[in-house]
């Protein structure tokens, strides 16, 4: 599989690594402020840019018919005018606020703590996240797919459910749901050790997809 980086840095890095272990070759990477090349010659491209970039770069690949898999996360206000635009153009969009095969088991772990806590209001419920100092958006995608879930899960309102992030060094990620209440707690926690979890499942999202039918895909298709 051949494989456009859109980003190239620490995540672009991890995956190009890996890309390499699993037989796949990395034939074009633009970076911040690069051109892109006149013809992309890849099979999928990985995006994983900015906020402020990640739209651009999803409606490109559209254009030039490319599928593409969307690691940015702080994007989704456009979220429905990406989606339209795919549809129009019959592209292949695969989109995660976390492409950690873990982090998407404890996905599947809240909505079942969730469900189990329907109607226990003696426990007050949080969510606390934490990254690298050079992560833009805050709370995270997946901060807020947490809050999300336990809304349409667990029948909470969202301000109940308060989100807080912090910015330390060189942290991959660390994503915490505690339910509190006088007689115990209850803590889900996932750590990341490395980006390489990232980046594994960016892997697989993108070989996924370039084998997969035009439309939009999420973690939900390859567990």
């Amino acid at each position: 599989m051949r494989i456009a980086l859109i980003g190239y840095g620490k995540m672009g890095h991890a995956i190009e690594a890996l890309a390499a272990e699993r037989g796949h070759e990395v034939t074009v990477k633009i970076d911040k402020g690069e051109p892109w090349p006149s013809k992309m010659e890849a099979d999928v491209a990985i995006e994983f840019t900015t906020p402020a970039t990640a739209v651009d770069n999803m409606l490109r690949c559209f254009e030039v018919g490319l599928p593409v898999v969307c690691g940015t996360t702080g994007w989704y206000a456009d979220y429905e005018k990406v989606v339209a635009e795919c549809k129009a153009r019959g592209g292949r969009l695969f989109t995660a606020t976390n492409f950690s095969i873990g982090m998407n088991i404890m996905f599947a772990l809240n909505e079942r703590l969730a469900h189990l806590m329907r109607g226990r209001d003696d426990y007050k419920v949080s969510i606390s996240e934490t990254h690298h100092i050079h992560k833009l958006d805050a709370p995270s995608g997946t901060a807020i797919t947490l809050q999300e879930q336990i809304v349409e899960c667990g029948q909470r309102k969202v301000d109940s459910i308060p989100i807080a992030s912090f910015r330390e060094g060189e942290v991959p990620g660390t994503h915490t749901v505690v339910y509190d209440s006088e007689i115990d707690t209850i803590t889900l926690t996932h750590e990341a050790h490395s980006r390489k979890g990232l980046a594994l499942g960016a892997l697989l999202a993108a070989e996924f997809l370039s084998k997969a039918e035009p439309g939009i895909y999420t973690m939900k298709d390859i567990l």
